[in-house]
């Protein structure tokens, strides 16, 4: 079962749409004020196997090339919308690898 983090620009209740694997927020952590490369860091150090964002500039802003964590990115933070995301998620949480970035599309 993979640990999976939640960035502060998902809204929570996407996290109860995914299957499988253990959910917390950056919220519940204490995360929520970290900047990307601070987060990242705390995810990893905590043993996060996946962060899921929104943030479309993250693979842009940070050298991820060195990074444990695998990442899946939400083409939106919009919760109406990103609920019809949900299964595309859960199929890419099934098989996702240490390091790699996922951008979901439907």
């Amino acid at each position: 079962m993979k640990a999976v983090v939640l960035d502060h620009c998902v809204p929570r209740p996407f996290g109860k749409l995914l299957t499988d694997c253990a959910i917390t927020t950056a919220f519940e952590r204490g995360w929520a004020e970290l900047t990307n490369s601070d987060l990242l860091c705390a995810a990893e150090a905590t043993a996060i196997d996946v962060l899921i964002t929104a943030d479309q500039n993250l693979r842009y802003q940070q050298n991820l090339a060195t990074r444990r964590i695998a990442i899946i990115e939400l083409p939106t933070n919009r919760l109406r919308l990103v609920s019809q995301y949900a299964a595309r998620v859960n199929e890419i949480l099934a098989t996702i690898e240490p390091g790699a970035y996922e951008i979901v599309v439907l």
